[in-house]
């Protein structure tokens, strides 16, 4: 009864304290993995923060906000991710599941730009950084933005804007700016290409991290280079919550921080590009003016439940275009992590079945995650909230839930994709053709199936 009455006083106090339509900014770092920054996720977990790199400005907006220890991307590659986040789906839902999807099952009218602007038609919108798709973000809502842009986008030859973080930043305090004085709310999402391979950095910032260890010797990249780009994506992140503030504008700005996918970590299994924990698992950090920071939330929550959560505090009560699976997270950070998230369906759903040695789905549900490779027809059952590295296959000691788990995962997938692709899936026949991306990370690398369970 006591959670109920404080979770009620707080949805209360946060509905007074919205005299005018709330700002939503939205930070989405590329490739970052779950312990990419010097933020614990876990808080007493040191695996979940990094001991190499330095982030400052995330150190103190967790001190301002959430951090989720349980934050997934929508997909393990950066496209799928971020059709899920702008069409409030699950990839499969929305027949997006690799980059080369083009029959989407949804469309852009109902993204979540040109819902909110349909909600209120008083908001503004803005995407700089990396988009990724043949969709335009003009078609998607958005009123300024840097276009159709790919990964060698951000690979710049000034040496005072590397990766565009710095540019990016210019162009979001100057959106700013225009809103304020012409008296606009605004959704403003910035797609840094930072930390995604090739790795950049300002020749100041990497002297910092002379002598770490060249990661040359059997690791990704240059670790110093990767280091100071980090640092530099976070001094960035820095001058646009001070950019809030100069504007007094920060008491009414949501921000929300997070990643496209996961990487490779020393707790979790798998990396980019494959369905591991590793690969999903992702920083999240948002801050709601009014509510106590400091707060850390156990609960799941993935990358398609941001059209939820914008709708719901932007315009509380609209009804979302039909088929959106995301949930709001307003009553979780209104009750600091407590209360539920609400979702027409109760699973996570992924699906990977290109640039991969075993295609694969999984399926999330309560602390139980379930893998099934199409190629092997093998199912691996972990609990992932008592077996983060997904080291112990649960399937054979529980296999009434992994059938029922496998049966619901494949129900979701085939009712996504249709028949005929459902039923290539069935019979062993995966696209072909799509080799590696250009980027250099682990991505790139085929995985063992045996070797995704350490």
């Amino acid at each position: 009864m006591k959670t109920l009455i404080t979770s009620s006083l707080l949805l209360l106090l946060a509905g007074s304290a919205w005299a005018k339509a709330p700002n939503i900014l939205f930070i989405l770092a590329d490739d970052q993995s779950w312990s990419g920054t010097s933020v614990r996720m876990m808080p007493n977990e040191a695996g979940s923060a990094s001991r190499e790199f330095r982030t400052p400005n995330l150190e103190k907006l967790a001190a301002q906000g959430i951090t989720f220890s349980q934050a997934y991307a929508a997909h393990c590659k950066c496209e799928c991710s971020r059709a899920a986040i702008q069409m409030g789906r699950s990839t499969s839902t929305l027949n997006a599941t690799d980059k080369n999807a083009r029959n989407w099952s949804a469309p852009v009218t109902d993204s979540l730009v040109n819902t909110l602007k349909k909600a209120d038609g008083t908001y503004r919108a803005a995407h700089f950084g990396k988009w990724q798709w043949f969709h335009t973000p003009e078609s998607m809502g958005y009123d300024a933005s840097d276009g159709i842009t790919m990964n060698e986008d951000g690979d710049t030859t000034d040496p005072e804007d590397p990766k565009q973080s710095f540019s990016i930043t210019q162009r979001a305090g100057a959106f700013m700016e225009s809103q304020v004085r012409e008296g606009h709310p605004f959704f403003l999402q910035l797609s840094y290409y930072a930390v995604h391979q090739t790795p950049q950095a300002l020749a100041a910032t990497l002297k910092k991290y002379e002598g770490m260890a060249d990661a040359s010797k059997g690791g990704r990249g240059d670790r110093a280079v990767m280091a100071a780009m980090t640092e530099d994506l976070d001094t960035c992140v820095g001058a646009v919550l001070k950019k809030l503030d100069d504007l007094r504008i920060a008491e009414n700005t949501i921000v929300i921080y997070t990643s496209d996918n996961g990487g490779r970590t020393s707790l979790l299994n798998g990396g980019k590009g494959d369905l591991g924990e590793g690969g999903i698992r992702e920083p999240m950090i948002i801050r709601v003016p009014g509510l106590k920071g400091g707060v850390n939330c156990t609960t799941p929550v993935i990358g398609y439940d941001l059209m939820a959560t914008v709708l719901d505090f932007a315009a509380p009560g609209f009804v979302l275009p039909k088929g959106v699976e995301g949930g709001s997270w307003k009553p979780l950070l209104m009750s600091a992590g407590k209360a539920p998230v609400k979702r027409p369906i109760d699973r996570f759903v992924w699906h990977q079945a290109v640039e991969i040695e075993h295609p694969q789905s999984a399926i999330r549900k309560g602390d139980y995650k379930l893998f099934y490779f199409w190629d092997t027809k093998e199912g691996l059952l972990f609990d992932v909230v008592k077996d983060l590295g997904e080291t112990r296959d649960l399937a054979k000691q529980n296999p009434e839930l992994a059938a029922r788990l496998q049966a619901e995962l494949k129900a979701h997938i085939r009712a996504g994709l249709g028949e005929q692709a459902y039923a290539a899936l069935e019979r062993g026949e995966f696209p072909q053709g799509r080799g590696p991306g250009k980027g250099k990370g682990p991505g790139g690398k085929k995985k063992d199936a045996k070797k995704m369970v350490k």
